[in-house]
């Protein structure tokens, strides 16, 4: 019965025209596409953590230079503010934006194959030690710059495989 469930579901999607993007492992074609991808520096803390998470999710070849098809650029909106004010006029809440707008740029032309934005959000409590406060928000920071890495690395990867519906 089960194997009867999993061949139908097998042909159902076979049908729908769904295909892996990582298909042909390493040797794919969005695997190299992604392996040829230069990041270049982007400015601040949270550049510098963007920047590591790309060339973490592009792969060995991401960063190196030499002979980089395409070029990535990064520019951040990093804030934080303040809000919920609590009946001593201290801050309750925080929330944390980081935003993203990047251009996926073909190095031998110069044309830009890709311009998009990315974000992410995250609210921080603000409690009675400062310590706990900034570590919370250094927490929010590193794991919005890993989640606007994957979203960047995720579009990127659905153009290079020709995916232009986006």
């Amino acid at each position: 019965m089960k194997a009867l469930v999993a061949l139908t579901g097998a042909v159902l999607l076979a049908g729908c025209g769904l295909q892996p993007m990582y298909a042909g492992g390493g040797s794919g074609v969005v695997a190299r596409g992604l392996a040829d991808v230069q990041v270049s520096a982007i400015e601040g803390r949270a550049g510098w953590l963007v920047r590591n998470a790309l060339v973490d999710e592009l792969g060995v070849g991401a960063g190196n230079g030499s002979a980089a098809r395409y070029r990535l650029d990064v520019r951040l909106d990093d804030r934080l503010e303040s809000f919920a004010l609590l009946s001593d006029d201290t801050v309750g809440r925080e929330r944390r934006t980081l935003r993203a707008r990047y251009q996926l740029v073909e190095v031998g032309s110069g044309e830009i194959v890709l311009d998009q934005t990315a974000g992410s959000d995250a609210g921080i409590d603000v409690v009675s030690s400062d310590y706990a406060t900034i570590a919370a928000e250094q927490t929010a920071l590193e794991n919005m710059a890993k989640e606007v890495a994957n979203r960047i690395v995720t579009n990127v990867a659905l153009r290079l495989r020709g995916d232009t519906s986006q």
